[in-house]
């Protein structure tokens, strides 16, 4: 019977292994981990109401956004909300 990495309830299959190190404190490797996490990140943005978008720009700008980011003591994604809404704020009033 082949384990499956995401079955939590048969970790004893091979409780009897020894490994070197420390020990792990979560069953899963780290591939699945690191998919889990995103899911559960995801699921949340979600119920926050929150959206994905993706934006490419270049390197001068994006140094430019960090900068500001940092003198305004925000994060990136809360900066370009705010400018986003700054915008939208102004063409509604024209």
């Amino acid at each position: 019977m082949a384990k499956q990495d995401t079955d939590r309830t048969t970790l004893d299959l091979f409780a009897d292994e020894r490994r070197r190190g420390r020990p792990k404190t979560n069953p899963l490797p780290r591939e699945a981990q690191l998919k889990l996490n995103k899911r559960n990140q995801l699921k949340r943005d979600r119920e926050r109401g929150l959206r994905r978008i993706e934006l490419k720009v270049d390197e001068q700008l994006l140094s430019r956004l960090n900068l500001l980011a940092a003198e305004q003591q925000l994060s990136r994604a809360e900066l370009i909300q705010a400018m986003l809404l700054q915008q939208l704020e102004q063409q509604d009033s024209n």
